[in-house]
């Protein structure tokens, strides 16, 4: 534990994962705001998440290149990646920040944060990777409780408690704009019934990403519900390397819907799921937006914990769907095994199932 009367003043936030773990931080943030209202924070994460990063209030300044960002620059130029490596430190260095919360769980950023001065370094020793750091708590991975509150846990060792415990994602009114303008392009009016679904995500898993995945076509057919059933309309959100996903969806439907992949990026899509009266998805980082931002949520679960990972704080107005086979969540310890059951636990979870949980979130009335 950190001295009570310890006071700092400059502090540096290590979070190099995608959009959820990025979202997960932001109530720690704003604690430290209400804790140290002067204090100047610097957010170091990857360059994807960026935008999400540096539109919170509490954020006074973002280093976004990562060591996953790195590692591609110097696959295509050994000098690129030299200098952009030496640009970073040399930027880092320049703030001369008290102390730093590592969430990377890799001790290559502690070890950075010592070269470079600072002399107070949080974080969680998993697997001995804390060795870098001067305060630290002993995890195996998270299991018990939401991800969120790990992170929490740290800023009890500066005798720090979060009191708002919700996520945060700020849109500016000029991105809100934006994204109007994109949808009235499309036809959606002000007064639709407007549902997104986001049927990839999952990005920061790689190659493993689908295994995260409800099929294509079950959304596909909740959509077509939607639009048939309830008169509402349907726009698909993803990013390029999601199209294949998509096309399946808009290919299976007789409603066309409107296709939005890969035509918004990380700073216009929470703008773009801000307009929405619910967001269909699985889990992964459009989920976690939605839930900072206010709008509903179906969301099916697979190998991974919705206790660890879900939409937090939990609400009615965010529904988990999920299939309760012994096996499932498999995804333990930063983890994921290979599955010999081809992903029955997604499979599992049927179309009607969704589609109930939107129509009765899409009739309560709004929180």
């Amino acid at each position: 534990m950190i001295s009570k009367g310890s006071v700092y003043k400059k502090i540096l936030v290590i979070n190099p994962f995608g959009i959820g773990d990025v979202l997960f931080t932001t109530p720690a943030l704003r604690a430290i705001k209400e804790k140290y209202p002067p204090s100047f924070i610097g957010y170091w994460c990857n360059q994807r998440v960026k935008p999400l990063v540096a539109s919170n209030p509490n954020v006074d300044k973002v280093f976004a290149l990562s060591r996953g960002d790195l590692k591609k620059i110097y696959r295509e130029s050994f000098f690129s990646g030299t200098w952009n490596t030496l640009r970073l430190i040399r930027q880092l260095r320049k703030e001369h920040f008290d102390i730093c919360l590592d969430f990377s769980l890799d001790h290559r950023y502690s070890l950075l944060a010592k070269i470079i001065g600072i002399p107070a370094r949080i974080g969680f020793n998993y697997k001995g990777r804390g060795r870098f750091l001067t305060h630290k708590i002993a995890i195996t991975g998270y299991h018990d409780k939401h991800a969120v509150e790990y992170y929490l846990d740290l800023l009890r060792l500066l005798n720090i408690e979060a009191e708002d415990k919700s996520l945060e994602l700020a849109v500016p009114d000029s991105v809100r704009t934006k994204a109007r303008n994109i949808l009235a392009a499309r036809g959606i009016e002000a007064d639709d019934l407007l549902v997104g679904i986001a049927p990839g995500a999952g990005g920061s898993w790689g190659k493993d990403a689908g295994y995260k995945h409800w099929p294509a076509l079950k959304f596909a057919q909740v959509a077509q519900r939607l639009v048939g059933e309830l008169k509402a309309k349907v726009i698909i959100l993803g990013d390029e390397s999601e199209r294949p996903i998509a096309d399946v969806m808009v290919n299976a439907m007789r409603h066309k819907p409107v296709d939005l992949t890969g035509s918004t990026n990380l700073e216009i899509l929470p703008a773009v799921i801000k307009e929405l009266q619910l967001l269909i998805c699985n889990d992964g980082g459009p989920m976690h937006m939605a839930v900072a931002l206010g709008v509903k949520t179906v969301s099916v679960f697979g190998p991974v914990s919705e206790l660890v990972y879900g939409p937090y704080p939990e609400h009615r107005n965010h529904v988990v769907l999920k299939w309760d086979g012994l096996c499932r969540p498999c995804y333990k310890n930063f983890k994921l095994p290979a599955c010999d059951r081809d992903k029955e636990c997604l499979k599992s979870v049927s179309v009607e199932d969704v589609f109930k949980a939107s129509s009765a979130l899409l009739s309560q009335e709004k929180d």
